[in-house]
């Protein structure tokens, strides 16, 4: 099967009312992609954080191809996507006060909540559990494609399992060419890292997933939150459903070995330096393993990398830079042959929270 490459012009626009609007060979892509959805297809499609391989949220069958077209594992659940409120009935049972609140502040954007769900979502989507993660995207292309299928959209990251999540349409045919029906290509998603999860029917509310909306931006709206921490070690396999997506389990992770260095700010070159030159000391018995860096702008690049296996990652003082281009380096990094790469890790502060958690899970400290 060919995946059809749907391009979106650039150059959209929002009326007085809020609504969207495109030029007639966008519409009729629009309605192309939305025809595919309907019909129990897939569909990648841009979202704010990344991209997302979308479908029919309510078709068991259609939500079970995600699961095969990225060989995803079933105890992995998955998120809704909506384009309005109305769209949650029949989906979720209730909606707490904590979660109204949220909703104000953060819908349309990065905030997934946890939600009793009722028995028209298919235990496809929550891996049986009770909750499901719902969320309003406020790329305008994903609202405007869920608006036309008329249908929640169940949406994973578009990537194979565990691999780099995608930013670009490029990263998704790289990984699912093939195994889906299209993908929507709108350019490079402006946040970089997945929505945050949280449940808010918990006292505190527990976050699942740090993301691109911060816990210092939920306690602010809706008070107190506390980040899960499971009890067991990182697994490439649980013995259970997850309570959420991306949690407990490996993730993000590229091709080559991600070390992670932890040091202080005026640290970082000289770690990133002496653990380059040790890797490739021990590399002398190993031919082909080749080092690269994930290297912010402040930080010197260690001698021992060859200038075209540096990434220019940005600048320490602007995670949202970091958090936007930190899927593209890891693949850049990939592409260019790297077997090893090196990456700093920036504080766990605001969207630095996020940015850890993507890394840790993906790779080991030095």
């Amino acid at each position: 099967m060919k995946t059809l490459h749907l391009i979106i012009g650039r150059a959209c626009a929002e009326n007085a009312g809020g609504a969207t609007e495109w030029s007639a060979f966008d519409r009729a892509t629009m309605d192309r992609a939305a025809a595919i959805l309907r019909a129990g297809g897939l569909v990648a499609l841009p979202t704010e954080t990344v991209y997302g391989l979308g479908a029919n949220a309510l078709d068991r069958a259609a939500v079970e191809r995600i699961f095969a077209a990225k060989s995803r594992p079933n105890w992995d659940p998955v998120i809704v996507h909506v384009a309005s409120r109305a769209m949650l009935n029949g989906l979720v049972e209730q909606i707490p006060a904590a979660a109204e609140r949220l909703m104000e502040r953060f819908w349309p954007g990065p905030l997934t909540l946890l939600l009793r769900r009722t028995a028209a979502v298919p235990d496809a989507v929550t891996a049986g559990r009770p909750l499901v993660g719902v969320r309003m995207p406020a790329h305008p292309v994903a609202l405007d494609l869920i608006r036309r299928a008329g249908v929640p959209v169940a949406a994973p990251s578009a990537n194979r399992f565990g691999h780099i999540s995608p930013t670009t349409a490029a990263h998704v045919l790289s990984d699912l060419e093939g195994r889906i029906d299209a993908v929507l290509d709108a350019g490079p998603s402006a946040h970089g890292v997945e929505s945050t999860v949280i449940d808010p029917s918990m006292r505190p509310m527990l976050i699942y997933r740090p993301g691109a909306v911060t816990a210092e931006e939920i306690a602010e709206a809706a008070g107190p939150a506390e980040l899960y921490r499971s009890a067991e070690p990182l697994r490439a396999l649980p013995v259970e459903a997850m309570p959420s997506p991306g949690v407990g389990i490996r993730h993000y992770a590229p091709r080559a070995r991600l070390v992670l260095v932890e040091a202080r700010a005026q640290e970082t070159a000289e770690l990133l330096t002496e653990l380059g030159e040790r890797l490739l000391a021990a590399a002398q018995s190993e031919p082909g393993e080749t080092l690269g860096v994930m290297l912010p702008e402040s930080v010197g690049a260690p001698a021992a990398i060859a200038r075209e296996r540096v990434f220019a990652w940005g600048s320490w003082a602007a995670p949202e830079e970091l958090a936007q281009r930190l899927y593209a380096g890891l693949r850049a990094l990939d592409a260019a042959g790297c077997t090893v790469i090196l990456c700093p890790l920036p504080a766990a502060r605001g969207l630095g929270a996020a940015i850890r958690d993507r890394l840790l899970k993906a790779g080991r400290k030095a």
